[in-house]
């Protein structure tokens, strides 16, 4: 028989990126005593890798539980951007309701809308908090609106429009059932959650059913699956299967050696759990998301919905340059398809596969932010290898047709620039569909517009809108092929010879365009040194140094002036590079190269 287990509550955090959600849950741990009064506690404490405390993003998401009066609220954390969109469907398995997360002042963006959805989908009941209500241009009245038009849009039931509303501030840490009342600490928050989201229920006498929704990776024990018990109890040194939805030939018996509860940020060991627990089983190495064990006597798979496929793909190879194995710790392919299979231990959406080359693997993901943060994550961790200019995954219909992944791009900029992004866009295939008036003087355009249109383009959308502007896509399927797109407009500066930079050199060849590279830095033949003003390559001698004769000195090098180079992050080297170039990622530098060196080779490439 079902009961409800009334002690605990299991919500997940769910927003647009920079609502709030990761500070919110800090102030749910603090003021539940997770902390000593006197600890000191890191801000986003739930933002645990270095990438996502740079960026001020959720990749991850994240389990965690706080006591409020006796009640266990198991929190989930979740990224808002559409590239770690896999992660916020499966978590919303694991719990009973969720918590909208709302800027004040920005009201729901596109983000909101593509987690609101998936939530309203598994129709679980919604709690929205409008979040930051003390910034000066805040608007809570207007965004109350904003987000009632937004439900009633996604077809949500009449419960779900009947949702309550808190304010609050989530870095003073305080809450409230009005905007324009007294807020004191997050115990109306805490109250909203206990007495709107409905306890888990499950019958305890049934057999035993834990679907699993994250893998957490530890190198100590291995693989850590997540999830929440649905049925009957789950006890460590317990035999159960493993079985599958999607796969039905999976059937593996295995034992359970460890079981985890949630406590704060801690794993507490448990000896069993039962109904609505949220828990965490180490020691089955071949564990994986969508699994789930039950009872060997009644092995019944729980439903799970299909991951996200991939629409974006890169090669990553073996650095083969002149400088190949100076600066990283990991060079050889064997290392390379190591580190790769094994991210596929934590990461869903991705996917990586071997090509016909021991050298070359083609690793596929959700988007560009996806890929990016692999390859920074790889880079850190002391690997040098080179990667190809993303490519998106077409797709095929019966009568043989192409078919391109879509995406619907959001853009928010000051009037002045609209003019700029829609001819920007137009020429990458980009159809305006909706244009409208947001608020303080800007404007809203969307556009439907192929993936590729938008590889390499944010870097141009932010000098294009002087910085001002805000650009939001989410994934809208697949569509009929769009026609080609000419990506860069300008051709690259070649090195001609293996050096070193010299002043001399490089001040003759920034005539052509903008360099890359500083005096003293070391360049090999066939590496791109810098962007020319005009369509085609050109190959520079930036080693050149100045002949000394009688009449001439060298202190009159002196006096030549160099523009400072430019000098390109990942993101922005990522986005330069064209088909026929590779970028180079060590550890300690990031270099664009053409595809083949010998500039001789290349021009044969080039004729055929």
């Amino acid at each position: 028989m079902n009961i409800k287990r009334e002690d605990i509550r299991n919500i997940a955090i769910i927003a647009h990126v920079d609502h709030g959600k990761t500070t919110l849950v800090d102030e749910l741990l603090k003021q539940s005593g997770v902390f000593r009064q006197n600890q000191t506690v890191q801000e986003r404490v739930m933002d645990s890798n270095d990438i996502e405390r740079e960026r001020g993003i959720t990749i991850l998401s994240k389990n965690t539980a706080v006591f409020y009066n006796g009640i266990k609220i198991n929190i989930i954390d979740t990224p808002g951007h559409a590239d770690f969109g896999g992660e916020v469907e499966r978590v919303l398995k694991m719990v009973n309701g969720v918590i909208l997360v709302v800027d004040a002042f920005e009201g729901p963006m596109p983000q909101t809308k593509f987690v609101l959805k998936k939530a309203l989908d598994l129709d679980l009941p919604v709690v929205v908090c409008i979040n930051k209500i003390d910034r000066p241009e805040a608007r809570p009245h207007g965004v109350v609106d904003e987000v009632l038009e937004l439900l009633i849009e996604l077809d949500a039931s009449e419960e779900q429009l009947d949702c309550p509303f808190v304010f609050a501030s989530a870095k003073a840490g305080v809450a409230g059932p009005d905007p324009d009342g007294p807020l004191e600490t997050m115990k109306p928050l805490f109250e909203t959650i206990i007495d709107y989201i409905p306890a888990p229920t499950g019958d305890p006498e049934a057999d035993t059913q834990v679907l699993i929704s994250t893998i957490d990776y530890n190198e100590y024990v291995g693989r850590i699956g997540i999830g929440k018990v649905d049925n009957g109890t789950i006890r460590v040194n317990q035999d159960v299967v493993i079985v599958n939805a999607h796969d039905p030939s999976k059937k593996n018996r295995v034992k359970i050696s460890k079981l985890y509860e949630f406590d704060g940020l801690k794993k507490v060991e448990i000896p069993e759990a039962t109904v609505g627990a949220i828990v965490a089983i180490s020691g089955i190495t071949d564990i994986h998301i969508g699994d789930t064990l039950c009872s060997p006597e009644n092995p019944k798979p729980i439903p799970f919905q299909k991951i996200s496929e991939p629409t974006i793909a890169m090669q990553f190879i073996v650095n083969d340059s002149p400088f190949a194995g100076q600066e990283g710790k990991f060079v050889t392919s064997r290392h390379l398809r190591d580190r790769l299979f094994r991210e596929l231990n934590t990461d869903v959406s991705l996917r990586v596969e071997e090509t016909d080359t021991t050298e070359a693997f083609k690793v596929s993901g959700r988007g560009e932010l996806h890929l990016s943060v692999l390859i920074e994550n790889m880079r850190r961790e002391g690997y040098e290898f080179a990667v190809s200019k993303a490519e998106v995954l077409y797709h095929y219909d019966e009568s043989g047709k192409r078919l391109e992944p879509m995406e619907r791009a959001i853009v928010d900029v000051p009037e002045e620039f609209s003019g700029t992004v829609i001819e920007k866009l137009s020429s990458r295939k980009g159809e305006l569909v909706n244009m409208s008036q947001a608020t303080g003087g800007y404007t809203r355009l969307e556009f439907l517009i192929p993936a590729r249109g938008l590889i390499g383009y944010r870097g141009e959308f932010l000098t294009d809108t002087k910085g001002n502007g805000i650009l939001n896509t989410s994934y809208e399927g697949y569509g009929p092929y769009k026609g080609d797109i000419q990506y860069r407009k300008q051709g690259s500066l070649i090195a001609y010879e293996t050096g070193e930079a010299i002043t001399y050199g490089l001040y003759n060849a920034q005539e052509r365009g903008i360099l890359f590279i500083s005096p003293g830095e070391k360049v090999y033949s066939g590496m791109v040194v810098g962007q020319n003003g005009k369509p085609e390559d050109v190959e520079v001698n930036v080693c050149k140094r100045k002949q000394l004769t009688n009449t001439r000195s060298s202190s009159a090098d002196e006096a030549l002036r160099l523009t400072p180079p430019r000098i390109l992050s990942l993101e922005q080297a990522r986005e330069f590079i064209d088909t026929d170039e590779l970028l180079e990622v060590t550890p300690k530098s990031l270099r664009i190269r053409k595809k083949i060196l010998d500039p001789l080779m290349r021009k044969r490439a080039q004729r055929r």
